[in-house]
């Protein structure tokens, strides 16, 4: 699943790659940025972490024509004046306009190395409503952004992955040339796919994937919210057998009358519907009709 993702970003994405101190992400951003150079697309890094000769080492010489490289390293608050680019200007306007005044532009891929010094400076709320907005914008066909998952809040996380269309998370393997990259896909049809593959890269940013063995009746997750089973995961049966769903039938249910119970307490019985009253010695009973002086 992680090559399809590599191989074709569709438009208006928003790719995240979610990393630790103990595995990096910035060999799968590198590939995603080879890979962009060499479909022919441009490419806008916003560089906060890495200088320009570090992110272009291993690219294709080729294409790295292609790439537009926007300083903010190693100054992204623009406390120096050195950066061309600081953490304060991120935002959809500024960053559209940024694309626009490039030479020959059009649909361009957008790399935020990385997410997390801007989330560190800014409300993560205003942030997410940024990405959406360049998402939505049409100067930008795909969003790729590299997140240090462990400098942030848990919620912090989840905001930003729910906002991605597909989420990469890298953590380290048993193999130290290899990690483990755990994809969640989303489709525009609401699916949710996932896959935990091995990978490593190369110097010339080069993404070598490897299936990894799943344990005996583990199959790659593929879940559709409509067509969950709540039941599928339970430690407890819920379904009946043939013989049980029998058995079940024949109880009789103490608030359920049978037939015969019916017609038995509906069947006519004599003096029914009579009233006997007998008179108390104590009873004030007038004789006489007290409606006679109704009669005419």
């Amino acid at each position: 699943m992680l090559l399809d993702v590599l191989q074709g970003t569709e438009a208006g994405g928003f790719i995240l790659i979610q990393d630790t101190v103990s595995c990096s992400g910035r060999g799968i951003l590198k590939c995603f940025i080879n890979a962009a150079l060499k479909r022919g697309e441009d490419v806008h890094v916003l560089g906060f972490e890495s200088p320009e000769t570090q992110v272009c080492a291993g690219l294709d010489s080729s294409c790295v024509q292609k790439l537009h490289f926007h300083e903010g390293f190693p100054d992204p608050l623009g406390w120096k004046c050195t950066s061309s680019f600081t953490v304060d200007q991120f935002t959809s306007q500024h960053i559209t306009q940024l694309i626009k005044d490039t030479q020959y532009a059009k649909a361009s891929v957008l790399v935020v190395d990385s997410l997390s010094l801007v989330l560190r400076h800014h409300d993560p709320v205003v942030i997410c409503q940024r990405l959406q907005e360049l998402r939505k914008g049409g100067v930008i066909k795909t969003v790729i952004g590299l997140l240090h998952s462990d400098l942030h809040q848990q919620g912090v996380v989840g905001i930003v992955g729910h906002l991605a269309s597909t989420v990469i998370s890298v953590a380290p393997a048993n193999n130290e040339r290899h990690g483990v990259a755990k994809t969640t896909r989303r489709t525009k049809s609401g699916k949710v796919m996932q896959e935990e593959e091995y990978f490593s890269v190369s110097e010339d940013a080069t993404l070598s994937v490897q299936a990894k063995l799943r344990q005996p009746g583990h199959v790659q997750k593929e879940q559709d919210v409509s067509e969950a089973d709540p039941t599928s995961n339970l430690t407890f049966n819920l379904r009946l057998s043939e013989e049980e769903r029998k058995a079940k039938e024949k109880v009789a249910l103490p608030f359920v009358f049978s037939q015969e119970k019916k017609s038995a307490l509906l069947r006519p019985t004599p003096g029914t519907g009579r009233i006997m009253y007998e008179p108390d010695a104590n009873d004030d009973f007038d004789e006489e009709d007290p409606d006679d002086d109704l009669d005419v």
